[in-house]
C-alpha cells in the first residue's frame, strides 16, 4: 500500500511539472520570428495540434477553436527550440570532477545525465546530439525520453566515442580500436545499438595530458574505413579535431562534422566549405570568460594551460571559418544550459559568433534550421511552419535585433508540451 501511494505520489509531482498539451494549442499575440529571412509576424498566431504545427497566422486570418488551451503571447519574440549539437551529458573533465565521479555506477550516471537533460530543455534546448558520451547511457536517455518516461530534449547520439590506443580521450578504462577493421566493428556496434551519428577522436586534444592538441593521430585508412562503414547503415560521421592536417584527411574521407577545429587554417576551412563539411566551433570552452567553470571544478593547472594556449587561434579559426561561408552548427562541448558569462554557454557560443563575424540571424540561424540541416531533419524541426513539431521558444526582445536577446528566455514548449512558462509562475 505505501509503495502503491509512492508511485502515485511520484506521478502527481511528474504531471505537475509540465503542461501536457491540449488536443489543440494556440500560442497568440506574439511576434514570430522566420528564421529563413528574419522578418516578424506581428500579432502572431500558431495553432498547435497534438505535438504539430497545424496553422499559423494573425489573429485576423487564423481562428482559435473555442476548445483550444490558450497562450498569451504578447510581447514576446516566437523563435523555433535552440539546438545544441556537442552536448556530453555524462561529462566528467580532469581535476576535482574526475576525483568526485571516480567509480561512477551506472545507476548514478543515467541519473546525473537525465538532470542534464531535463536543464538542457528549461534552458530552451530542444534538440542535441551527443557526440560520444559513458557506456551507452545516452542511447538508454534517448529511448526514456522518447517514451515520456524523462523529460528532456531531442537526442542523436553517437554511443561511445571510437578512440585509438594512445589517442586524445585515452583512460585506463576506455576500450580502444586500432586499425580499419577493428574500427570498423566499432562503428557498426555503436549503430547497432542506435546510435545515428559515429564519433572518431582524429586528433589530440585539450583534455588529455601531453601531445599536441593540432597532431594528427588517426592514419587516413582507418578514418576512411569509419566513414564508409557509417554511411553504409545510414549513419553520419563527427571527427573531433584540432588539427588542420588531420581534418583535411577527415575531409577528403567525407566526415559529415568537424568538432572544434582549434587551429585549423584557411587552406581546410576552404575545403571544408567547398565540400559542405560542418564545422561545430565549441569556442566557449576556450575563450577567457569560461575560466571561472573550469576553476570551480577544479581543473588542475596542464588542463588550464593546455585550453589556454589554444583560445587565440581557435578564435581566428571561428572567424576565419566564417569568413570562408563554412557550414556552422551550434555546439559547447559543455552542458546547453551551463552558467557561463551571465548566461548559458548555448546563448553564450550564438552570442561568440556574432561577435566573430555572424550577424544575429546567421548565428540564431546555426542553432536551429542549420542544425537541423547537418542532422537531415529539416523537415521537422529548425524552424516554426506549418507541418514541424511544435518546437518554440519565446524571448523578451528581437533576437534579429540583438543576439543577446535570447538571454530573455522565459517560455519553452517541445513537441506541443509546455515546459517552462514564466508568467505562469
Amino acid at each position: 500500500m505505501k509503495i502503491g501511494k509512492l508511485r502515485v505520489g511520484l506521478l502527481v509531482v511528474l504531471l505537475l511539472s509540465f503542461k501536457a498539451a491540449a488536443a489543440t494549442t494556440a500560442i497568440a499575440g506574439g511576434a514570430l520570428v522566420d528564421i529563413h529571412t528574419g522578418k516578424t509576424l506581428q500579432d502572431a498566431v500558431v495553432l498547435i495540434e497534438d505535438n504539430r504545427i497545424a496553422a499559423i497566422g494573425t489573429r485576423s486570418d487564423v481562428e482559435i477553436p473555442a476548445d483550444a488551451a490558450l497562450i498569451d503571447a504578447a510581447g514576446r519574440w516566437l523563435i523555433p527550440g535552440l539546438m545544441n549539437m556537442h552536448v556530453h551529458p555524462g561529462l566528467i573533465l580532469p581535476g576535482n570532477m574526475a576525483n568526485e565521479l571516480a567509480g561512477e555506477t551506472d545507476a548514478a550516471l543515467a541519473l546525473r545525465m537525465a538532470a542534464a537533460a531535463r536543464g538542457a530543455l528549461q534552458a530552451g534546448v530542444t534538440t542535441i546530439r551527443i557526440p560520444g558520451d559513458s557506456r551507452h547511457a545516452d542511447l538508454a536517455l534517448d529511448r526514456s525520453i522518447r517514451k515520456g518516461e524523462s523529460v528532456g530534449p531531442r537526442i542523436f547520439s553517437a554511443g561511445e566515442s571510437l578512440i585509438i590506443t594512445g589517442g586524445h580521450g585515452s583512460d585506463p578504462g576506455v576500450l580502444y580500436a586500432d586499425g580499419p577493421d577493428e574500427l570498423v566493428k566499432a562503428a557498426r556496434q555503436q549503430v547497432s545499438l542506435g546510435a545515428s551519428w559515429v564519433k572518431i577522436l582524429i586528433s589530440g586534444g585539450i583534455a588529455t595530458d601531453g601531445g599536441d592538441i593540432a597532431e594528427a593521430l588517426m592514419t587516413p585508412e582507418e578514418i576512411g574505413a569509419v566513414v564508409d562503414a557509417a554511411h553504409r547503415f545510414g549513419a553520419k560521421v563527427a571527427a573531433h579535431s584540432g588539427s588542420s592536417a588531420a581534418t583535411t584527411v577527415a575531409v577528403e574521407a567525407g566526415v559529415d562534422s568537424i568538432e572544434h577545429g582549434y587551429t585549423l587554417d584557411r587552406k581546410v576551412l576552404r575545403k571544408m566549405a567547398k565540400a559542405g563539411t560542418w564545422l561545430v566551433p565549441t569556442i566557449v570552452v576556450s575563450q577567457p570568460a569560461t575560466a571561472p567553470f573550469f576553476e570551480r571544478i577544479g581543473s588542475p593547472p596542464w588542463y588550464l594551460e593546455r585550453r589556454e594556449s589554444v583560445g587565440k587561434v581557435h578564435w581566428e579559426a571561428l572567424r576565419t571559418a566564417i569568413d570562408e561561408n563554412v557550414n556552422i552548427a551550434l555546439g559547447t562541448d559543455q552542458l546547453p544550459q551551463e552558467p557561463n558569462d551571465g548566461t548559458t554557454a548555448t546563448v553564450r557560443e550564438a552570442e561568440y559568433y556574432v561577435e566573430a563575424g555572424m550577424t544575429p540571424l546567421q548565428a540564431l540561424q546555426s542553432a536551429t534550421i542549420q542544425t537541423a540541416r547537418m542532422l537531415d531533419a529539416e523537415d521537422d524541426i529548425g524552424s516554426i511552419e506549418v507541418g514541424k513539431y511544435a518546437d518554440i521558444v519565446a524571448v523578451t526582445a528581437n533576437p534579429i535585433d540583438d543576439i543577446s536577446a535570447l538571454r530573455g528566455i522565459n517560455f519553452v514548449m517541445k513537441n506541443g508540451t509546455v515546459y517552462r512558462d514564466d508568467r505562469s509562475r
